[in-house]
């Protein structure tokens, strides 16, 4: 107390010799202080672990979503493999036909966070554009999807000759899938359609897939020429219509086929991939938080050791 007592009259005695400073103003707040910065940057921290907690829920809560979806996909998917293997059965697959008119049917999603699926439906496009080019030849696309479209338009946006999107929107059916392959078989002139999609084998692999639909007289013509369908003369045909008229019923049907179980496999494998993508960025979400709670208990206890050191140093000058 006597030391606290002198210490104050000496103050007062030496404020006349001391001449005032000008007061400035200044945009930091009297809580800025030296602990008050110290406070930020905790809250900063705090701040910041709040974010990553918001975002692991929401990916755990996509994780559930997309299982859910999965599980409603996976069995109609599985069912239309019954629809085109017989087609496969009686045409093939005629992949390495050449044609003149080569339309690339891109299938893909509407939405992102599915990891690579749509990167690899593209680059398969456009590796089957180039292998396809030629002097005589065009190649032309069409996307289903919107993020096949996001990416195709930049570098082929002339080549796009039809384009639909929000097919998942709703749960497809075959009838809407008829529908859609009717208005693109009326629509785009072609001698090879190959469709593009991603062929759904377990939740964290799917295979690349590309299917081919011959057109009717590209059909006759290998039939004809003993090429790759040479066998199909040795089906006995029943009825009155003719050749041609078969063909072209079987290559509408086959295509209307093969289209609804792209599309399904393609939804499978996006349901699949986005679980694999939420379940990874809620590990990283996780790991993430580990180390900013380790970094806050840090600052915290720096801030505190700073703070005993400033108490301790004040009571020994003062008794000092």
């Amino acid at each position: 107390m006597a030391m606290a007592a002198a210490l104050r009259r000496e103050g007062k005695r030496l404020a006349p010799l001391i001449s005032p400073l000008p007061i400035r103003s200044s945009p930091i707040s009297p809580d800025q202080t030296l602990n008050g910065f110290r406070s930020i940057s905790t809250q900063i921290v705090r701040n910041r672990m709040k974010s990553v907690k918001n975002i692991q829920k929401i990916t755990k809560a996509m994780k559930m979503v997309a299982a859910s979806k999965l599980r409603a996909v996976q069995t109609r998917a599985e069912n239309s493999r019954g629809l085109w293997q017989p087609f496969t059965a009686l045409l093939g697959d005629a992949t390495s036909v050449d044609v003149k008119k080569n339309v690339i049917v891109t299938v893909s999603s509407d939405k992102g966070l599915c990891g690579g699926i749509n990167s690899t439906s593209v680059k398969i496009s456009r590796a089957l554009s180039k292998l396809n080019a030629g002097p005589d030849k065009e190649t032309k696309y069409v996307i289903l999807g919107e993020k096949a479209k996001a990416q195709l338009i930049r570098d082929s946006k002339q080549d796009i000759l039809l384009s639909l999107t929000e097919l998942q929107k709703n749960p497809l059916n075959y009838t809407q899938v008829s529908v859609l392959a009717d208005d693109i078989l009326k629509n785009v002139e072609f001698d090879a359609l190959r469709i593009v999609f991603n062929k759904f084998h377990s939740v964290v692999q799917f295979y690349p897939t590309v299917s081919t639909v011959l057109s009717p007289e590209i059909v006759e013509r290998e039939t004809e020429s003993g090429g790759m369908l040479g066998e199909l003369d040795s089906y006995e045909i029943e009825g009155g219509d003719s050749k041609s008229e078969i063909l072209q019923n079987l290559s509408e049907f086959q295509f209307s086929c093969v289209m609804f179980n792209a599309v399904l496999e393609n939804a499978c494998s996006e349901q699949g991939a986005r679980m694999s993508a939420m379940d990874s960025s809620s590990r990283n979400a996780g790991d993430m938080l580990d180390r900013l709670t380790l970094t806050y208990n840090r600052t915290r206890q720096a801030s505190i050791t700073t703070e005993l050191i400033e108490i301790i140093s004040g009571a020994s000058a003062l008794e000092g």
